[in-house]
């Protein structure tokens, strides 16, 4: 029998080494792999081509359902289970459509990865009874309320995507250039589209909109006392300050 291998991608060293704790001890499994963020989860999965990956969704400079995506472009028949702290029905909603086989809760993580990974190894699926929940109630149907989301919001294409992550994390447009391997005027030209193509004005507005539509997550409860809120390891502006962004 051939060995599994797996690949873990998650922002906190602690849950990163108990997932592979876990995984380690299973016979006929190996961790081929880890990653600290979306970005580094898709370089390794592209160059190490695991049987399996366990993602996070709230992870820096790439999100998990982004990295997601990166991911299946590259391997479309890559095995993915997402891995979050919430089975709120937008969360599981946007890890379906991103291609995900499987879906845990951290907390269930102790009693079900095992399941989880054994289920996705055998090609089957792994999500909790939430996701039947709704797609029993016509979630991921395509119905009118998909359509109107449509309409409300303009569609940002995954490089825009990464763009506006990374300037929601505080990263300059040098910055951004950089870890996109772009010229510094193709990633201004891109943050100059995003501003036009979404109607903003400020680093800021860019940030409440990557928050609002879950392109990064909030760690930290806002503190009042500082007017911040945390996402990551970083802090943002928690309402509309407008300041020009850094380049």
């Amino acid at each position: 029998m051939s060995v599994l291998r797996i690949l873990v991608a998650d922002d906190h060293e602690v849950v990163r080494r108990g997932l592979c704790g876990i995984l380690g001890s299973h016979v006929g499994w190996e961790v081929c792999g880890e990653a600290a963020d979306g970005r580094e989860a898709a370089e390794k999965a592209k160059q190490l081509k695991p049987d399996i990956v366990i993602l996070d969704i709230g992870m820096p400079s790439l999100n998990g359902l982004d990295a997601t995506r990166q991911i299946l472009r590259n391997d479309p028949q890559q095995r993915i289970l997402i891995l979050t702290i919430t089975n709120a029905e937008h969360v599981i909603e946007e890890a379906l459509k991103a291609g995900a086989r499987g879906f845990l809760l951290k907390s269930d993580a102790a009693q079900d990865l095992t399941m989880a990974v054994e289920a996705l190894r055998r090609d089957c699926t792994f999500f909790n009874s939430r996701v039947g929940e709704l797609v029993l109630n016509g979630f991921l149907r395509g119905g009118v309320q998909v359509a109107e989301k449509k309409a409300i919001l303009p569609r940002l294409t995954a490089r825009e995507r990464e763009v506006v992550q990374l300037l929601a994390e505080g990263k300059s447009t040098k910055e951004v250039a950089s870890m996109l391997g772009l010229s510094v005027k193709t990633a201004e030209t891109h943050r100059s589209n995003i501003m036009r193509k979404l109607g903003l004005h400020c680093l800021s507005e860019v940030v409440l909109y990557a928050v609002r539509n879950r392109i990064v997550q909030i760690a930290e409860p806002i503190l009042e006392d500082q007017g911040t809120a945390a996402i990551g390891d970083r802090t943002v502006p928690s309402g509309p300050q407008c300041t020009p962004p850094a380049s």
